[in-house]
């Protein structure tokens, strides 16, 4: 009996053991990840001229700045006018998601409750345009969108993020998974498709639609080459190139260019924040509501 619980204590005392390990090693890659950000923060509140200058040798005066200054993202939202890049930003991603939802869900619903000739073939000729890179298609792309006068307008930079090919794809693929007695029940008891598909599939399908919205935004957030083609009016440019303005061919301003890179990389993320709770809840939860 002595032997019994010697050797259960024992046991414990190992998977504790390497409950404590998994921790270290777990706190170890998150302070991996951390780190870079971490940097840049600290970076964008010293001197532009100091960041590139501490990094060798290595030392805490790496990380930790001597001289803390908020200069960086006073000439950020001063001169360079990089609130209103980033407001520039926020309209074109957020009007993209409208509409690109506004096409995308309608479409999923029909390549997935419509039976019609040619569906698997319009389904594959939609899967195969979003697997060409948009680089491809760019430059004509935006000779077009010139000749149509949509350089250096809203409309020019919005069109091409709201045929968004993967958000259609995402939502058909769910689509699929709900059971279409449901779809049945709400023809029999004279629901038009409209309403079927707004208030018996959207209602089940809160994440894979948040999932595309997300995709939509995130797109046209970090969009560089298309905004650098369309767009030469400072006014309506967006917040990735007016970040480019914090280096030139003869000088570079890390500190600035760090600032820029923070505050782009912090909106996505606090969206992702916010909305994280709706990638919990089940979907099966959601159909017995």
């Amino acid at each position: 009996m002595t032997a019994l619980t010697t050797g259960r204590r024992s046991l414990r005392g190992r998977v504790i053991a390497q409950r404590w390990l998994l921790g270290l090693l777990a706190a170890l890659v998150g302070l991996l990840f951390v780190l870079p950000a971490v940097w840049m923060l600290l970076g964008s509140l010293r001197p532009g001229s100091d960041v590139i200058g501490s990094v060798s040798p290595l030392s805490w005066n790496t990380l930790i700045p001597d001289v803390w200054t908020l200069d960086n993202y006073a000439s950020l939202f001063g001169p360079l006018r990089f609130g209103q890049a980033l407001m520039n930003s926020l309209i074109v991603g957020f009007a993209s998601v409208a509409l690109g939802l506004a096409i995308s869900i309608p479409a999923a619903y029909a390549l997935s409750v419509f039976r019609f000739p040619g569906r698997e073939l319009v389904f594959a000729v939609l899967v195969v345009g979003f697997m060409i890179p948009f680089e491809a298609i760019a430059i004509p792309l935006a000779q077009i969108f010139t000749q149509w006068h949509l350089d250096n307008t809203y409309i020019g930079l919005i069109l091409p993020g709201i045929g968004n090919g993967l958000a259609i794809f995402n939502l058909r693929q769910f689509f699929l998974g709900i059971p279409p007695e449901l779809h049945e029940a709400s023809r029999v008891d004279g629901a038009s498709e409209f309403r079927t598909m707004t208030q018996v599939y959207l209602p089940l399908s809160v994440t894979p639609v948040i999932n595309s919205a997300l995709l939509i935004f995130l797109a046209q957030w970090s969009a560089y080459l298309w905004p650098l083609l369309v767009v030469s009016d400072e006014k309506i440019q967006v917040a990735a190139i007016a970040l480019s303005r914090t280096f030139s061919d003869t000088s570079f301003n890390f500190g600035q260019m760090f600032g820029g890179a923070l505050v782009i990389s912090v909106i996505p993320a606090v969206l992702l924040l916010v909305l994280q709770r709706y990638f919990t809840q089940s979907v099966a939860t959601k159909g017995l509501k």
